[in-house]
């Protein structure tokens, strides 16, 4: 079950921290409403850590959709245009 407190319960900050844990957020409302959320920093990390893993799979995937979209060239067409064809590879 979440843990919701009122925002005004920050006067008593220890007691809020104490509540939160790996999982176990405490959120905090506004005036009645979800405002903020207190998250264990390992948690947050993990967070930030799918955030990322989910840009890269949009990137990805926009790379599919560009690469069925436009056009696609070969390493020697893209080394033809740069005028490096036939220059020996690093």
């Amino acid at each position: 079950m979440p843990n919701i407190k009122p925002v005004s319960d920050l006067r008593n900050y220890g007691e809020v921290l104490r509540d939160v844990a790996i999982g176990q957020p405490v959120f905090l409302t506004k005036n009645g409403y979800g405002r903020y959320a207190v998250l264990d920093i390992e948690e947050y990390r993990e967070y930030e850590r799918m955030r990322a893993i989910n840009r890269l799979l949009e990137e990805i995937e926009r790379g599919r959709q560009s690469e069925k979209e436009e056009a696609v060239f070969t390493l020697e067409e893209v080394e033809e245009a740069l005028g490096i064809a036939g220059e020996p590879h690093a």
